[in-house]
């Protein structure tokens, strides 16, 4: 297995994140060879591992079980939509300030705990009726999480905290076939956001479906690191490329929505609300059907995948060109297509609470032709008409205030499995890439020594097997790696 250097010091135990692209070298290849699977058919046809009895009664009966999604482009058939009603501006906590930018930091100052804006939250709602209404139009159920307070504080032993919303599904829950994994979450004015969506989870549950709750976290203090030094945007560059997160390694979170999925293979990326340890559950859980694959990218501040790193189709993907994908090279050699979107035509002047302007890129695929898009980007509707692709074009501009693109406002319940004969068209596909690199297992973090140590334990052993030089030690060091196959 690949070992890989830990940054001693701390609780953080975090991992360089400039040095990932360059320890994964020529074994990332082989498995993006293998990201094209739309649909557990097309992934059976592939050199997968093979499913074991056990894994094969897990699979859905797409005929029951209202809930089956592998990818991000399959037909949309039912979806959920978040809701704006309600939404609270969270507290102004560490972790918080480490997830905004800079200029907002009065706004949390003085309303964290109180309700946002009641105009532009009422904008939002009108907005995402109206997202939900051409959903329908185009042939696609819309399921709606329950309205809740989210004003009221609450208290649990480690810490105590307002709401925030049930806005963006994509956050808290991730549909890996038939099965719907519910995310810890990062953010303590988020531990409670998982109500919102238990009707229509047991719904679902009741219907066929799998449920998984992953390990709720403490959200103690020791989760965060509570002096990490954010003053300026040139402190996020600093940490970002020192692979300094606000979260440490204390316990096991992450957000949903750092993960993104190309049938068997799942990309993922270590962020502020996404630790290693997450990561780590993720990928020990969906073992041995799916593989779980940690990319990164030169973002000053990584939070949330999919307005950075978007796959709309079988290979082919939006990548942000102000965080550039460490290896994107290895895509390009597999055959991916990678489309770098336009500048979002948002004026500066429109407040964005939680997120930056590359919410433009943040899309939802109705299929391969049908792309939903924000009605004022008009660039990046040019630029999918150009790729063949029909924009449907929807108004969330005061929706995006709230922190998310029409990716985040929703979560995928079911797409529709694919025909025979787009599955061989797949499959040629597959052999095309396979042509272009080497034929090579995934290759994963190294599976921690002995039978059940402790995360520190593991930490320390790959600390200790790893090599200590610079970053060309590192790279010379992948050179000559070979790749062995994930558990």
């Amino acid at each position: 297995m690949l070992r890989v250097r830990c940054l001693r010091g701390g609780s953080r135990g975090a991992e360089a994140a400039h040095l990932i692209g360059a320890m994964l070298g020529r074994a990332l290849t082989g498995w993006v060879h293998k990201a094209f699977q739309s649909s557990a058919s097309s992934a059976a046809a592939a050199a997968q591992p093979a499913l074991t009895d056990d894994d094969s009664a897990n699979e859905p009966d797409r005929q029951k079980c209202p809930v089956c999604s592998y990818n991000e482009w399959d037909s949309l058939e039912e979806v959920i939509v978040g809701r704006a009603e309600n939404a609270s501006v969270p507290p102004f906590t560490v972790e918080v300030k480490a997830n905004t930018y800079e200029k907002y930091w009065p706004f949390y100052q003085k309303y964290g705990g109180q309700p946002f804006p009641q105009e532009h939250v009422e904008k939002a709602v009108a907005e995402i009726e109206e997202m939900c209404n051409i959903l329908r139009q185009e042939g696609v159920t819309v399921r709606r999480p329950e309205p809740i307070d989210w004003s009221f504080q609450y208290r649990t032993p480690d810490f105590a905290s307002t709401g925030m919303y049930a806005a963006m599904p994509r956050d808290i829950l991730l549909v890996v076939g038939n099965e719907i994994i519910e995310a810890p979450m990062a953010w303590r004015a988020r531990f409670f956001e998982y109500r919102a969506y238990r009707p229509l989870i047991k719904e679902y549950f009741q219907k066929g479906a799998k449920w998984t709750t992953a390990p709720k976290p403490t959200m103690a203090d020791e989760l965060y690191d509570q002096d990490y030094p954010i003053r300026t945007v040139e402190d996020r560059h600093k940490l970002a490329a020192l692979g300094k997160f606000v979260t440490t390694e204390f316990e096991p979170c992450f957000d949903a929505a750092d993960f993104i999925r190309a049938g068997r293979d799942i990309f993922v990326q270590r962020s502020q609300v996404t630790n290693y340890m997450g990561i780590e559950w993720m990928r020990r859980h969906l073992a041995p059907a799916y593989k779980v694959h940690v990319i990164s990218f030169k973002d000053p501040n990584p939070m949330h995948i999919d307005a950075t790193f978007n796959i709309i189709g079988p290979g082919l993907v939006l990548s942000n060109p102000d965080r550039p994908c460490r290896q994107i090279e290895m895509f390009e050699k597999a055959g991916w297509t990678v489309v770098k979107p336009p500048t979002p035509l948002i004026p500066d002047d429109h407040p964005l609470w939680m997120s930056s302007k590359w919410l433009s890129m943040n899309v939802l695929m109705l299929d391969e032709k049908r792309v939903m898009v924000d009605a004022n980007e008009t660039s990046i509707q040019k630029m999918f008409e150009r790729l063949g692709i029909k924009p449907i074009k929807v108004n969330i501009r005061h929706a995006n205030s709230l922190g998310g693109g029409f990716h985040c406002w929703t979560t995928d319940v079911r797409r529709r499995a694919r025909a025979p004969s787009e599955v061989s068209e797949r499959k040629k596909l597959q052999l095309f890439c396979a042509r272009l690199g080497e034929q090579e297992e995934p290759v994963s973090r190294a599976e921690p020594p002995g039978k059940e140590p402790g995360w520190q334990r593991w930490l320390e052993e790959t600390d200790r097997h790893s090599p200590s030089g610079s970053d060309s030690t590192w790279k010379n060091d992948t050179s000559t790696m070979t790749s062995k196959k994930m558990a």
